[in-house]
């Protein structure tokens, strides 16, 4: 008897024992005039598990006068800081681990003049980081019709992984913006990409409506599909308002997330229902 039922598409959350770890920086290069990748190498990164595509880890910086870094204990109900001793931390995409190396790949998208980008584009070999989590994971089926990815600079690590675990087979839309053609990157996936790259030409990030108007002129393919979206904040919500009102995604299978928001910092907004 064939079975006609649809498949199970929902994703699924997976959380992980939450540990804590110095690292030591092994390897910078610039990637793009906009995007700097910092290789992380240590014996801490012995049990690193990250197995979903926009896993978060927090990442803990330095004090820059003292060099000093300090990183929690884990307590009963979470992190324990000593007194007064809170860094300044931001959340970022795992872009590569390799278990055999223990290394680990952080691609910083160089925005503005935040704490981050200021660290990232001093590191230098032997330079100390902090790295925690990522507590839990967002695992999303691979087996739609097909699967959309827009994106932002901050999106580029996590729009990578997912081209590079889709199977053959498998379609892949990737609407993403740089600053420029010299931002672009390139992709390995075994999947049938459609990729088009949307430029701000010296504007802003996060202002604007380059990414809504590509989107909106965007023929898009036929057949269920899962829509991953990640930018500025308030842009995600309008892209995902744009899928789900006039486009007929299923708001289940739509994720879009605010990676950064204008005028704030440390910010990750969820726009769900």
């Amino acid at each position: 008897m064939t079975d006609l039922s649809p498949p199970d598409r929902t994703p699924r959350r997976v959380r992980h024992e939450l540990r804590f770890r110095r690292l030591t920086v092994q390897a910078v290069q610039r990637v793009t005039p906009h995007l700097i990748r910092i290789t992380l190498a240590g014996d801490d990164l012995a049990d690193f598990t990250s197995p979903g595509f926009d896993d978060h880890a927090k990442l803990f910086f330095p004090d820059p006068a003292t060099g000093r870094l300090t990183l929690p204990t884990v307590g009963p109900e979470g992190p324990v800081w000593p007194e007064g001793a809170r860094p300044t931390m931001r959340d970022y995409t795992p872009r590569r681990y390799n278990p055999a190396a223990r290394t680990l790949e952080i691609d910083f998208a160089l925005h503005d003049a935040g704490p981050a980008t200021q660290w990232a584009e001093r590191a230098q070999p032997g330079d100390i980081l902090g790295v925690g989590g990522p507590r839990g994971s967002f695992i999303v089926p691979t087996d739609f019709d097909w699967h959309l990815l827009i994106g932002d600079d901050t999106a580029l690590p996590a729009i990578a992984r997912r081209l590079a675990e889709l199977p053959a087979g498998a379609r892949a839309v990737v609407l993403a913006e740089v600053d420029a053609a010299a931002d672009e990157q390139p992709f390995a996936t075994e999947a049938e990409l459609t990729l088009q790259w949307v430029h701000r030409q010296g504007a802003e990030p996060g202002t604007g409506t380059a990414l809504l108007d590509a989107l909106q002129a965007m023929p898009l393919p036929a057949g269920d599909f899962h829509a991953w979206v990640a930018c500025e904040s308030a842009i995600a919500k309008a892209l995902r308002a744009h899928l789900v009102g006039q486009r007929g995604a299923n708001p289940k299978w739509v994720r879009a997330s605010g990676y950064w928001r204008r005028g704030a910092a440390a910010t990750h907004d969820t726009h769900d229902e």
